[in-house]
């Protein structure tokens, strides 16, 4: 997936915080990560933007 793009993968966003994928889709599948996951038929992705504020520390649902 592009960077341009407005939503990011699991293994994308387990590449980002340095964990495994198989924690990442754990956590997704059980709706435990900080952020919404979005179901997109059978894949799950996540807002880059979303995911941007969380690693910047804030808060990841805000809008800047």
């Amino acid at each position: 997936m592009s960077a341009d793009s407005l939503v990011m993968s699991i293994p994308e966003f387990a590449h980002a915080c340095s964990i495994s994928r198989g924690l990442a889709y754990k956590l997704a599948r059980e709706n435990k990560l900080p952020i919404p996951v979005i179901q997109l038929g059978r894949r799950l992705v996540l807002s880059r933007r979303a995911v941007k504020a969380l690693l910047d520390g804030k808060k990841g649902t805000e809008d800047d």
